[in-house]
């Protein structure tokens, strides 16, 4: 852009002084003109901000069925671009469903609250100036309570994701994502739609 704003600059001074017969003043070149084109660098930090939708999953628990339904939640991730395209996250997300207990027949419902922490590495496809398509894989650690049921636990194994950040302007990106977890729970996976925030 620089080289492009310089060449127009002479070309504009050349056309005047032949057109005025090589009587014009010279046109003097602003440098700190030129550098203000130049295009922003983002940095290395950013944030996204995200509403999840639980997708629900059917796990066995002792000797019946815990099946959990979609139901909703948030998520926070605080990222930092290594270059190359890759970059490093850590994800907290915090979400509820309705778990329903099936045991011989009979149903009896109560509410789920799930905790998760997690970090990942993440890899972002520039496919044009505005779409990037990503993927990453983490660890993470889920702490599921149902008082209802008397569970307690904490989980561990490692997390999956797609998607796809579409840039509406230098500063921000919208965000859609699918994950996916090997720790069975009756969360299940989870859909996230939220705003990538350079910082």
């Amino acid at each position: 852009m620089k080289k492009i704003l310089l060449l127009a600059l002479l070309a504009t001074q050349l056309f005047t002084q032949l057109h005025a017969g090589g009587d014009a003043e010279p046109i003097k070149i602003d440098e700190a003109e030129i550098r203000e084109h130049k295009p922003h660098e983002s940095t290395k930090f950013y944030v996204v901000i995200a509403g999840l939708a639980d997708l629900g999953d059917t796990i066995a628990h002792e000797g019946a069925y815990l099946e959990g339904d979609q139901d909703f939640g948030f998520g926070i991730d605080l990222g930092y671009r290594i270059g190359n395209g890759f970059a490093i996250e850590y994800d907290f997300t915090y979400a509820i469903n309705t778990v329903t207990r099936v045991e011989h027949g009979l149903e009896e419902e109560a509410k789920g609250i799930y905790y998760t922490s997690a970090l990942d590495v993440v890899y972002t496809y520039e496919a044009t100036e505005y779409i990037g398509i990503f993927g990453k894989v983490g660890y993470e650690y889920e702490w599921e309570t149902i008082d209802a049921y008397h569970i307690d636990a904490q989980e561990h194994d490692f997390v999956f994701g797609i998607g796809v950040e579409i840039a509406m302007n230098e500063s921000y990106k919208l965000l859609f994502e699918y994950e996916y977890s090997r720790i069975e729970s009756p969360r299940g996976a989870a859909l996230f739609a939220g705003i990538l925030i350079n910082l």
